[in-house]
């Protein structure tokens, strides 16, 4: 058995989650990956010998095969997360809230719940939830995406004050404008729309906040980073962002 820690990141496919999972090895961990996308785990693991497991945060069967063979875990960084168009609420679909709903709250809730015993078993485990400034803010037409963020800072601070006295930390790293994959998604792969995200200004990139993420798994045991709000220099809000154009 490894003398290493033990790391899980979901939705560790692209994105963050990839980024995570490279900057969490650079940094002694064993990691674990879990996502929809195996081929695409196949590649993020391989480099970094990391071990990778088929993951849907929306089925519970799935959550538990994943989550059930491991006794002991030292990091658990819930990433797996998205959002689904830009409806206002006279329009929204229900489909696409619970969809957001499902990846960005539940998924995440049960992935935690699914793991405590095994942090807890760890002595030192660290829960690390990334969040967004959606989490924070409003804005028209996001309800769905920003209820959902908003519910997972809730739960992010229940936690860390039912769990507090024992031998684990709870963090959200919430980010800002990062350019991954979020937006084609969010606009059905519409890539002209996608682009227009980040026109004008420079967005975040995946590494950034797996070096945040790094950084606060890497604390003292008695350190705990409640939260980190990263943003690109060039935003102040959701919806404040100066470009050059």
């Amino acid at each position: 058995m490894s003398d290493k820690k033990l790391a899980i990141v979901t939705g560790a496919s692209s994105g963050i989650g990839a980024a995570t999972a490279v900057a969490l090895a650079k940094n002694g961990f064993e990691v674990v990956l879990g996502a929809r996308r195996v081929d695409r785990l196949e590649a993020v693991a391989e480099p970094i010998g990391a071990r990778y497991q088929k993951l849907d945060v929306t089925d519970l069967a799935s959550i538990r095969a994943f989550a059930d063979p491991i006794d002991r875990l030292d990091l658990l960084v819930n990433n797996a997360g998205g959002a689904l168009g830009v409806d206002r609420i006279e329009a929204a679909s229900d489909d696409r809230w619970r969809t957001m709903w499902e990846v960005n709250f539940l998924g995440l809730a049960r992935m935690t719940r699914e793991l405590l015993p095994a942090l807890l078993a760890s002595g030192q485990g660290h829960v690390v939830n990334v969040g967004s400034i959606a989490g924070f803010e409003t804005y028209p037409g996001g309800a769905g995406y920003t209820g959902a963020k908003h519910a997972v800072r809730a739960l992010t601070k229940t936690l860390r004050v039912e769990l507090v006295g024992k031998p684990i930390r709870v963090t959200e790293i919430c980010p800002g404008l990062v350019e991954t994959e979020f937006s084609r998604v969010r606009f059905d792969q519409d890539a002209e729309k996608a682009a227009a995200v980040y026109k004008g200004m420079t967005p975040l990139v995946s590494e950034d906040v797996a070096d945040c993420i790094a950084w606060a798994a890497t604390r003292p045991p008695h350190v705990n980073i409640d939260e980190i709000v990263v943003r690109p220099r060039d935003q102040a809000t959701a919806t404040v962002v100066h470009r050059e154009i």
